[in-house]
């Protein structure tokens, strides 16, 4: 196909930055080097595939992640159409049947009649429009030519997958279902309870547990809090885990009546709710050990894995420095990045910027103005600190948060508690966004 513009790179990014540009009537190709090269974190060849939880986190409209989600679902977003398709039970939580989310992104996007779809892999920046979305993990070729566009080092952290449970190998008479938590009426978390001693050798059997090597490039890569391993937690304090995702409160044991001294949670990993992924169990133990550590858990004494956990590095550019606010190399002002190589984390972040340098970039090719989102809405917030709200010098991967939005002004009635200011940071965004969408 004659294209207009090269989309690299089909995770989530790519995916939406090329349907946001197909939808405007631009011929794309999307260049997806899975197919032809394996990586040492995907499992398949299906675009937007997701490596690590099958969560894109809180659904919920007053938060700053589902304030996210309701805006792209009004941009047309392909990766939350997708996501509501192919919906799991989490409560509050928008969670995915992975599998068949990303079957159904690639079907999209294979059944468009303005992408071409290649398997290949792309060695150098192209001369032509572009939008580099190869995420964290971006062949060694093309990272060396965008070191040379961007005249700076990338810098990098590691993420870590959790494993995953096969659901008739967990003792149901041990564990029982909850909500998160115990937020809400729903029950949609399996909750393994660990009394005081339970949890002290456990502790400690992650501090000893036997890791994986790092290679020489990667023993100076910092980890990013949202994805720290367990055992990196727990090398932290023996507290700490218990104040992070094996915190107790509120989860009253029904064989006890008691909340317990800590609690393993595990989230709902697919439509048939055969498979389980462990909350906050990314790890870089190696895969003996985490078998026989994670079976000391009570109720996976049994436990039989589909997935265990592992490590890969993440790679992202000095996005405050590099880029302008319409997410261009400001040196070479045909190229764009999009996800997680500028430097968000998470997935429906990553979504987000690929579907914003979609609109920026289908904008131009057309010959018209696209004011980016006003920075009261969360992605004019998550834009802003990309592109200049945050110091390129210090500059580290971010989920998407209140903290990122102006400032409430004049609010009437002094201080306001923090759900209410929640609720009016939304509710402003949902009226700048709407105000923006008909300008």
């Amino acid at each position: 196909m004659d294209y207009q513009i090269h989309v690299i790179g089909g995770g989530l990014a790519g995916s939406e930055a090329a349907w946001q540009l197909a939808e405007a009537g631009i011929r794309v190709r999307l260049s997806e080097m899975r197919g032809i090269e394996a990586t040492p974190a995907h499992q398949t060849d299906s675009l937007a595939e997701l490596v690590c939880s099958n969560s894109f986190r809180s659904d919920d409209p007053h938060n700053a992640v589902g304030l996210i989600h309701a805006e792209m679902r009004a941009l047309g977003s392909l990766i939350m159409r997708t996501a509501d398709l192919h919906r799991v039970p989490a409560g509050s939580a928008l969670a995915v049947d992975r599998e068949g989310y990303a079957e159904g992104v690639t079907r999209a996007i294979e059944g468009h009649p303005n992408i071409e779809l290649v398997r290949e892999r792309i060695d150098a920046l192209p001369d032509g429009p572009v939008i580099v979305a190869t995420g964290p993990l971006t062949a060694a070729t093309l990272a060396g030519s965008i070191g040379e566009a961007t005249g700076a080092d990338a810098l990098a952290f590691f993420d870590a997958i959790a494993p995953i449970v096969h659901h008739h190998s967990i003792d149901m008479d041990v564990a029982w279902m909850a909500s998160r938590w115990d937020k809400g009426e729903t029950k949609d978390y399996i909750n393994c309870p660990m009394t005081k001693e339970q949890y002290i050798a456990f502790h400690q059997a992650l501090v000893d547990g036997e890791k994986g090597e790092f290679k020489d490039w990667e023993k100076d890569t910092p980890y990013f809090d949202g994805c720290m391993p367990i055992e990196v937690m727990a090398e932290r304090g023996v507290e700490t885990m218990r104040y992070g995702p094996m915190k107790p409160v509120g989860l009253d044991n029904p064989r006890t009546g008691r909340w317990p001294y800590a609690v393993v949670q595990l989230r709902q990993d697919n439509a048939l709710g055969t498979l389980w992924n462990i909350v906050g169990f990314q790890t870089k133990l190696k895969h003996a050990e985490q078998v026989r550590i994670f079976r000391t858990i009570p109720g996976l004494e049994n436990a039989e894995f589909a997935r265990l956990g592992g490590l890969h590095r993440n790679t992202f550019i000095q996005s405050p420095k590099l880029l302008d606010s319409e997410l261009r190399l400001k040196s070479r002002p045909h190229v764009r990045f999009a996800g997680q190589i500028t430097g968000c984390e998470g997935y429906v972040e990553s979504a987000a910027i690929g579907l914003l340098a979609g609109r920026f970039a289908a904008a131009e090719l057309l010959g018209r103005s696209a004011p980016p989102p006003p920075p009261m809405t969360a992605l004019g917030a998550l834009l802003g600190h990309i592109t200049g709200g945050a110091d390129a010098e210090t500059y580290q991967p971010m989920n998407i948060n209140f903290g990122l939005f102006p400032p409430l002004e004049n609010a009437k009635g002094g201080r306001k508690r923090k759900a209410d200011r929640k609720a009016m940071m939304s509710e402003r965004a949902a009226e700048a966004l709407q105000e923006w969408l008909a300008a």
